[in-house]
């Protein structure tokens, strides 16, 4: 098997960083070793296959975007990025596990949706990945479904309290499903808005015109999100089940999380980057002339973008420094402007719901470091080590050590990245959410178990070179 030195470098962790060199034997890390170092007298520069030089950059472990919407049906069309086209744009943004979101609906066999979706990942994907479970009929069928998914290495489903006739379900159905994952230890995962609100909410909008895409985040108000992301809360405690809210945009929400585990309650938060840097305000101003006010749409996404007035923002971060939010991952659910998102011209309910960012992720994150709002160590922590952890893959994945998988990305602190259509971006979109960013950092390599997959702004990587990630349970409970 193939041998890798990286040398030169500074490995960063969520706990420290250190000069360190790194050797991978196949595709998996073998040492971590003190810079210049042999091992078993043998000079190790000289003896591997291929030297990484990685002087004045960081070496951190591949990033976990543990949250992708692949190829994902949804409002009359579907998620613009196949498995090959949406790993390979995460391939080059350094991420090099995803975790994808099986599909059952009412009416269908959980079997059968999660079959699908093997179908559809395999042979196809860049990068590692693995898959949650959307149930999205919950009835006798697919609770007797959910304990055998951990067999399968599929630890986690995903519940909505939102899309009435499409996704919903009612408190009853959540409360039973809870009851299984209290039982399996499996992690119920919720999108938390109350939906049957939200949609007199937009009936109502409508009905007095006002149907341009700033209207979905008036619709979708925070007290939607607040609320539903407590009712959640009580129907864990009340079950015991372990709970995971997926893309918290109103810091309400975050002040509800924080309260269930002040009172040492097994719950836990993302956010994504959208709730991070854009805002309501922006997207009532975006017009262009081709798409005019429509051109918000391109930001509309659930739960929606919240007002920088109401310091929305700020307080995500904040939730990052403290550990009230645990996780940063994208929610990616990319489609195009031309014939997907355009839609929703004249009514922004049917605009398909999604932003793609999986190319960015880490780049943005990253920016926080340069701007002060979260460590170098945090980082890492929010991006690889803890989805790791959350989703049953650490040791493995996550972290650089001994034994590790040989993930790891190369990170340039004096690079530069413009990210935008037509620069650094390879997702399958015809747009950007991100037109215009800059990054004070760049990915400069990225390895995919041992196997160098981007390296000085070339893809070397090869369509199935990702494999299936069995998980484990949650390693993150409390």
């Amino acid at each position: 098997m193939a041998t890798t030195l990286i040398t030169g470098g500074t490995v960063v962790s969520a706990t420290g960083r250190a000069p360190a060199d790194v050797l991978i034997d196949g595709e998996t890390i073998a040492a971590v070793l003190t810079p210049g170092s042999t091992l078993l007298g043998t000079d190790l520069a000289a003896s591997v296959d291929t030297v990484i030089d990685a002087t004045g950059k960081y070496v951190i472990p591949g990033g976990i975007d543990a949250h992708t919407h692949m190829q994902l049906p949804f409002g009359g069309t579907a998620a613009s990025d196949t498995f090959e086209t949406g790993t390979r744009a995460a391939a080059w943004g350094g991420t090099t596990t995803i975790v994808d979101f099986a599909v059952q609906r009412t009416g269908e066999r959980i079997e059968d949706g999660l079959a699908h979706w093997h179908e559809l990942a395999a042979g196809q994907c860049a990068v590692d990945y693995g898959f949650h479970q959307i149930v999205g009929g919950v009835d006798e069928q697919s609770l007797r479904a959910l304990p055998k998914l951990v067999d399968e290495g599929i630890t986690s489903f995903k519940l909505f309290m939102a899309y009435p006739g499409v996704f919903y379900s009612d408190d009853a159905q959540v409360l039973k499903a809870m009851q299984s994952s209290a039982a399996t230890g499996m992690l119920t995962m919720m999108h938390a808005e109350n939906g049957p609100v939200i949609d007199v909410l937009a009936e109502q909008l409508v009905a007095r015109g006002k149907t341009d895409p700033y209207f979905h985040g008036v619709a979708r108000a925070w007290q939607a999100e607040e609320e539903a992301t407590h009712r959640a809360i009580m129907l864990a405690n009340l079950t015991g089940a372990p709970l995971y809210v997926v893309h918290v945009s109103a810091k309400q929400a975050v002040q509800q999380l924080a309260w269930a585990r002040d009172n040492g309650q097994n719950v836990f938060g993302e956010t994504c980057p959208q709730y991070l840097y854009l805002s309501l305000e922006e997207q009532l101003g975006a017009s262009s002339e081709q798409w005019g006010a429509f051109e918000g749409a391109k930001w509309v996404c659930s739960t929606p973008l919240r007002s920088r007035a109401e310091g929305h923002q700020h307080h995500m971060w904040q939730a990052l420094r403290t550990n009230d939010l645990q996780m940063v991952s994208t929610d990616h659910c990319p489609f195009c402007m031309t014939d997907q998102k355009e839609l929703g011209r004249g009514d922004f309910r049917a605009i398909p719901n999604g932003i793609g960012s999986i190319e960015h992720r880490m780049d943005l994150m990253y920016q926080g470091v340069v701007t002060g709002e979260i460590s170098l160590e945090r980082w890492v922590e929010l991006t690889s080590t803890t989805p790791a952890r959350m989703f049953g893959m650490y040791g493995r994945k996550g972290v650089i050590q001994p034994g590790a998988d040989g993930d790891i990305v190369v990170y340039d602190p004096a690079g530069h990245t413009s990210i935008g259509y037509g620069k650094t971006h390879h997702m399958n979109m015809d747009h950007s959410a991100w037109e215009g960013f800059e990054i004070d950092g760049h990915v400069d390599t990225v390895l995919s178990r041992g196997k160098v997959i981007v390296d000085d702004g070339q893809y070397l990587g090869s369509k199935g070179d990702g494999r299936f990630v069995r998980r484990g349970l949650s390693q993150y409970l409390i």
